[in-house]
């Protein structure tokens, strides 16, 4: 792709670094800011820095937020007895936008995927069992996606923490297998949690996908 200026080249090649945007969309992209007041591409730039520099991590479940402490952990009418552990903050949003869970949450921040280098030590999985072994966790929620990392990870956690008094319970599969939270519906998504099942049933279904896991190795 030839550029007629080296400004709207670089500006189309740092948009192009944006997941899903390839070089003809960035160049759309770009060229629409450039028809716009150049207030408008300030605004852009300036809450995407501010943003970037004062984001914060919540202390207790590591998801996004503003403050030390995220509003859901701060909320005294939540559930703080009963954890969903969810992958990341798109998670968090899907299942609060269904209104259906009142306890809080952990981010994990990624799942356990040895094919792409991510070991459990990468991921927000400590200061969850730690939770446990407070005792004052009497439920976790598995909401990961029911693929084979996410079947993996739960499985690993609930080794971590079986010996502890803590129910362990998995949402509904009206997800289908494979599908990622953040694209389930709002209605399926709710009934998905409401309904969820005791995790000790998906267990068979885990090992077996395991052991098929190690036989193409």
């Amino acid at each position: 792709m030839e550029f007629s200026s080296k400004l709207l080249e670089k500006a189309v090649n740092e948009m192009a670094q944006l997941p899903g945007i390839g070089k003809r969309t960035a160049l759309r992209l770009v060229l629409h800011l450039l028809k716009q007041p150049s207030e408008q591409t300030q605004f852009l730039s300036q809450a995407l820095t501010k943003m970037r520099e004062e984001i914060k991590f919540c202390a207790s479940c590591h998801n996004i937020s503003d403050v030390e402490v995220c509003e859901i952990c701060n909320n005294p009418k939540r559930i703080h007895k009963i954890i969903c552990v969810v992958e990341d903050v798109r998670d968090v949003m899907a299942i609060e936008n269904t209104n259906q869970f009142k306890g809080i949450y952990h981010v994990l921040g990624g799942k356990i995927s040895p094919i792409d280098g991510v070991g459990p030590s990468q991921l927000n999985i400590d200061s969850l069992v730690e939770k446990v072994k407070l005792g004052k966790i009497e439920e976790l929620i598995f909401a990961l996606s029911s693929t084979m990392e996410g079947d993996t990870t739960n499985f690993y956690i609930f080794k971590r923490i079986k010996d502890y008094e803590v129910k362990t319970s998995t949402i509904a599969r009206g997800i289908a297998v494979g599908d990622e939270l953040e694209y389930a519906d709002e209605v399926t998504l709710g009934r998905s949690i409401l309904n969820r099942i005791p995790f000790e049933n998906t267990l068979k279904n885990i090992k077996l996908n395991n052991s098929k896991l190690h036989f193409c190795n």
